[in-house]
């Protein structure tokens, strides 16, 4: 699998969890999910925010190396997004005047976004900007190119954050030894991938409910209106049950098993008893009274974000997230909101994005944030692995073996013989000699 297949790697920072995903975009248009990865990250991401830069890198690096071998290819760059605490819309106007009639032409609103783009917030900095409609006199439109106006009035819905939230987010990546693609707006990925035309024209809310933060998103005639993030959410719950002296982990079983948004008044008390551990008991109801009152909370502040949109919002609200998988929480808003707006909870797969066969993503329904930042994705974000450690291939084929080189030493220059030395005789060989000569003569 290569780089001219161009694999899209999208990573979301939950505060739960680092997850990554990759995906190929078919020719259709739809996204094809080819491997999933994630990693618990306790202590490390609160609010949506950065709070342990190492801890956050590290995790990110093991998440997505773990993605790449499944892949068999290395992860060049990343798309991540960019949500929690302290992103948020502001409002605002540009008012511009002219001394009489003036054709209104594509320079006169750049100017205006222009201006609006200049506008400095104390510790905070424009991420996006989404323009509303203009008012000329009594008059609201959409696109005021050549009209005569003597005054033009521009409304403008910033999106601004902390300064230092994409900062590091920026940080960890380049920690990581990873490049950043872009750092996308989460809410408004998640909004273009689970909301539909009709319900973007009529009006809603998305309301996409994490463990930390409760995300709202509000839009009418296809034009985002308002935007913020609620820091209340589904760990909250879980910290309220452990005031009945249980563990986070048992008080985060105990709000699944047992927990509700709604309880009806009519409702039989039935007196159950629930186990707690060692060998303790307490009451159903109290459970799921201290559930509910923080569920009324949440909802609560929903309720007040988009109360000034509430006669304009036919498509109702849409409930997202792993925090909206509670029981009974459709007729909690209704009771809030008097019952007046449709509430419905999406489920499945987006429309256009199909999980490949074998890969497992776990539960789909929790994984709506990170699928719409990878449908945002445009640009490859990996290459080719040199060489694969784990699948590495040998050719077995017999092939000659090179020949030792021969290494030639220098011949040694030869002496000259010495002239062969005469033998000595013994002492007794010269006498035998002598004895032998003397009697030869005699004869």
């Amino acid at each position: 699998m290569g780089a001219e297949k161009d694999i899209i790697i999208a990573v979301e920072l939950a505060s739960t969890a680092i997850r990554a995903i990759a995906g190929k975009r078919e020719p259709d248009g739809s996204m094809q999910v080819l491997a999933f990865a994630q990693e618990e990250s306790p202590n490390t991401i609160r609010k949506g925010v950065i709070d342990n830069i190492d801890k956050t890198t590290q995790a990110l690096s093991r998440v997505v190396a773990r993605l790449g071998e499944k892949l068999n290819v290395r992860v060049n760059s990343i798309y991540v997004g960019l949500g929690g605490q302290s992103l948020r819309s502001v409002h605002n106007r540009v008012l511009l005047q002219f001394d009489g009639l003036e054709l209104l032409s594509h320079k006169t609103i750049d100017k205006m976004r222009d201006t609006n783009s200049g506008v400095v917030y104390p510790n905070a900095e424009i991420k996006e900007v989404v323009p509303q409609e203009f008012t000329i006199g009594s008059r609201s439109v959409i696109d005021p190119v050549g009209m005569q106006a003597e005054a033009i009035e521009a409304n403008f819905v910033n999106i601004i954050a902390r300064t230092t939230l994409e900062e590091n987010i920026r940080k960890c990546v380049t920690a990581a030894g990873l490049e950043v693609q872009e750092v996308l707006i989460s809410p408004l990925c998640l909004a273009n991938a689970m909301l539909t035309a009709n319900e973007k024209r009529s009006g809603c809310a998305l309301v996409d409910m994490g463990a930390d933060t409760t995300t709202v998103s509000v839009y009418v005639n296809n034009i985002l209106r308002h935007l913020c993030v609620i820091p209340l959410g589904g760990s909250n719950v879980t910290s309220d049950i452990t005031s009945l002296k249980v563990e986070a982990e048992e008080a985060e079983e105990l709000k699944k098993k047992y927990g509700t948004a709604y309880r009806s008044d009519s409702e039989d008390k039935t007196g159950q008893k629930v186990s707690l551990s060692f060998g303790r008991t307490e009451d159903e109801e109290k459970l799921q009274e201290i559930v509910e009152a923080r569920y009324e909370e949440i909802i609560a502040n929903v309720c007040h974000h988009i109360s000034a949109y509430k006669d304009k919002m036919l498509s109702g609200i849409i409930l997202t997230g792993g925090a909206a998988r509670i029981p009974d929480l459709p007729k909690a808003f209704s009771r809030q909101t008097g019952g007046d707006l449709n509430v419905r909870i999406a489920k499945g797969l987006p429309d256009n994005v199909n999980v490949s066969f074998g890969v497992q993503v776990g539960d789909p329904d929790r994984l709506y944030t990170l699928y719409s930042l990878l449908l945002a994705g445009k640009e490859n974000c990996v290459g080719e692995v040199s060489e694969d450690p784990v699948q590495k291939t040998f050719d077995f084929e017999k092939k000659e073996e090179p020949k030792p080189e021969i290494v030639e030493t220098p011949e040694e220059p030869e002496t000259p013989e010495e002239p062969e030395k005469p033998k000595k005789q013994s002492s007794f060989s010269r006498v035998w000699k002598m004895i032998k000569d003397s009697l030869s003569e005699d004869e």
